[in-house]
């Protein structure tokens, strides 16, 4: 699904990004997985996806897609979408993390298609389009606080508009894995403490995951650390060791090279080229 927006998104920059347009994407033969959460709003038109179940999403409803949830565009029809990708590793033990339940229930089994009432919808955009603007200045005078201002209140939006019931079953493993990496990546973890936070073992959990989302354990760990580095890169002035140690590595220069290997450049090079003033 909205492949046409995530080239942008999957492009490693800060841990949330913004984008809207029309879907031009064609049915797909194979479904994909991402390591963002997303949240999409249609604004027109209508698409049949595949996450999970069949679902038809129509203008003035929220596609919501949890990290890792496999899902596939089978048509589309003049769709236009705002769309809003991140990285729930660098939110989930902020203010924000309350917030996030949503995906949380889609985890779980809930419909990932959220109706916004018609009276909603507009703000819902407006909301959408002023972050847009705030994640395309991140070194603007309290843009950090802004833009995760302007999150909750999106994210609050979906939450309202949602009906859904209790949830009495547990997610499926891969999403019980998924969200416990999300919440303790940034403490120093391994296979190991996920397999146990699950009641798994350590084999049985690295099928599981490595199945359904077509990543393993340690890369998913590795992908939320590395998001949270880049945000505290981009919107702090901390050195690099610093920075190590707050997303779980106790030795900087395997931080470092952890860095290098993901993101091309080390973390000096690439705070230097996202905060240069081109970038602004």
């Amino acid at each position: 699904m909205h492949s046409h927006a995530l080239r942008a998104w999957n492009a490693p920059s800060g841990p949330l990004v913004v984008a809207c347009g029309h879907s031009t994407q064609t049915a797909s033969a194979h479904a994909t997985s991402h390591p963002q959460a997303v949240l999409a709003l249609y604004t027109g038109g209508r698409a049949v996806i595949d996450q999970r179940t069949r679902l038809t999403v129509s203008t003035g409803d929220v596609m919501l897609i949890p990290a890792g949830e496999k899902h596939r565009m089978v048509s589309t029809e003049g769709a236009e979408v705002w769309g809003l990708g991140f990285h729930p590793s660098a939110f989930a033990l902020t203010e924000v993390g309350p917030l996030l339940e949503p995906f949380e229930r889609v985890r779980q089994g809930a419909s990932a298609v959220v109706p916004i009432p018609s009276g909603r919808q507009e703000h819902l955009v407006r909301l959408l389009s002023e972050l847009h603007e705030e994640t395309r200045a991140p070194h603007r005078a309290m843009g950090e606080q802004v833009t995760r201002s302007l999150f909750s209140l999106v994210l609050a939006e979906v939450a309202r508009s949602s009906t859904w019931a209790p949830m009495e079953s547990r997610a499926p493993l891969a999403g019980e894995a998924l969200t416990f990496i999300e919440r303790n990546c940034l403490k120093p973890i391994s296979l190991r403490e996920v397999a146990a936070a699950v009641g798994r073992s350590p084999a049985h959990v690295t099928t599981a995951l490595k199945q359904a989302t077509g990543r393993s354990v340690v890369e998913w760990i590795i992908s939320g650390r590395m998001a949270e580095a880049r945000r505290r890169l981009m919107s702090t002035d901390e050195r690099v060791d610093i920075i190590a140690e707050r997303v779980g590595y106790a030795d900087p220069t395997h931080f470092i090279r952890l860095f290098r290997r993901t993101e091309g450049l080390t973390p000096a090079a690439w705070r230097k080229q996202h905060r240069a003033p081109s970038a602004h």
